[in-house]
């Protein structure tokens, strides 16, 4: 029985990376430019996001001080 497990899980894995090697092939990757603007775009809104966070939190940090010091 344990011989029959080991060959249904090979036969599972060696499926499995067929299926991955097909669905790679479908793939359409970004070419040089597109790469590009993509990663300048993702860091910019990466930057504006965590500026808006940081303003967000002052703003929180002072109105709770300034709740506390009344």
């Amino acid at each position: 029985m344990s011989e029959n497990k080991e060959a249904s899980k090979s036969s599972f894995l060696s499926d499995f990376w067929k299926g991955v090697k097909v669905e790679f092939k479908k793939i359409t990757w970004p070419n040089k430019d597109d790469l590009g603007k993509q990663t300048l775009a993702v860091t910019a809104v990466t930057v504006v996001t965590g500026v808006i966070i940081a303003i967000v939190d002052w703003v929180i940090l002072y109105g709770v001080n300034w709740l506390v010091t009344k």
